[in-house]
């Protein structure tokens, strides 16, 4: 890798957005803050001798003055309903990689719905849902699909010890909650079903030390999304721990609170992927610590294996489609331990 390339970064300020600065200071990258607030932008920049550049989403002008002379941008900047199309647009026009750390469902099929033809006519790569929530669970299911071409349906489970939300993280919900109104989304035989009953409760066996735990069942995140895009699964489901999803979305639970000097929470995450078809079963795993921390160098190893060439095609990808998962997920060590488990009957 080259050092010194410039990546810009909107919403840099932000909770995820600082990891994701410090993770590129640390990869031997120039770091480009931007973003709407000035003085959270100056406070950054200072900090880190940095270049800022204020923008806004609904100023196409202040956004290319942003990415001028950048190789990258990363939108970090939530609600993504209201950030992504005005960031891909200026990463269009100047002719550079987009990527983001969305989780919401909503804004990342809009992405592939909206940009799929366009980007792939102008030979430009767009990246959604390049984090915890849509990477990771991509990248461990087209890893435990291996040698398949197809699978009967992915399971893909959610171990947190606590849930605390970031203020980002509740307005995107907020948005989310809108647009769907009453209902919620499953995908089930190859489409997206929208529902009006409550999401079941069961549980689902974690390997050791979590073991088997209540998790709420059709807790529909980014990955149902991101994985039916390249890999022929007809049934996709996520799950979360209860305790999680119930911390995710009480009023009064606080917001992540740093335990060491990088920032990073006393968070720790387990994501338990099963794939079946027919009478078999494959699996892989992931632990770690911090889910927004994380999303730093998933999103960063994902910018230097594009600015790199070690890429699979162009246009809008999920994370399987395209890098090598398996090599991927083992990159992301210490950061993430990566299971690969055998096959078996199921």
């Amino acid at each position: 890798m080259e050092s010194g390339r410039q990546v810009a970064v909107f919403g840099a300020y932000g909770h995820t957005g600082r990891f994701v600065v410090a993770e590129l200071l640390a990869r031997g990258f120039v770091p480009v803050p931007s973003g709407r607030n000035a003085g959270a932008l100056r406070e950054l920049a200072e900090e880190h001798a940095l270049e800022a550049r204020v923008a806004s989403a609904d100023d196409p002008a202040s956004l290319d003055r942003a990415l001028a002379g950048t190789v990258a941008v990363v939108n970090c900047a939530g609600p993504f309903a209201s950030t992504t199309g005005p960031v891909i647009e200026a990463a269009l026009r100047a002719g550079i990689p987009y990527l983001d750390v969305a989780a919401e469902i909503e804004a990342n099929l809009d992405t592939f719905a909206h940009y799929r033809d366009r980007a792939a006519e102008a030979g430009a790569l767009v990246v959604p849902a390049m984090a915890f929530f849509g990477g990771l669970g991509d990248l461990l299911v087209t890893a435990a699909m291996g040698d398949w071409s197809g699978a009967d349906e992915a399971h893909i489970a959610y171990a947190l010890s606590d849930w605390h939300p970031t203020a980002g993280t509740r307005r995107s919900g907020a948005v989310s909650r809108e647009r769907r109104g009453a209902h919620r989304l499953r995908y089930r035989g190859g489409r997206w079903e929208r529902r009006t009953d409550a999401a079941p409760t069961l549980d689902w066996e974690f390997p050791r030390p979590v073991g088997r735990r209540p998790v709420i069942g059709e807790f529909t995140m980014a990955d149902v999304v991101t994985v039916p895009q390249h890999l022929s699964i007809p049934d996709v489901t996520s799950y979360m721990t209860a305790e999680a999803a119930r911390d995710v979305v009480a009023p009064d639970t606080p917001a992540p609170t740093a335990t060491d000097g990088s920032g990073r929470s006393g968070q720790t995450f387990l994501v338990d992927v099963l794939v079946r078809s027919g009478g078999a079963e494959r699996r892989a795993t992931a632990r770690g610590r911090d889910i927004y921390a994380v999303t730093a160098p998933l999103v960063v190893e994902a910018v230097d294996r594009v600015l790199t060439g070690r890429t699979r095609g162009v246009g809008v990808a999920s994370a399987g489609e395209l890098f090598d998962a398996v090599d991927f997920l083992r990159a992301l060590a210490p950061h993430i331990t990566f299971d690969h488990h055998r096959e078996r009957t199921a």
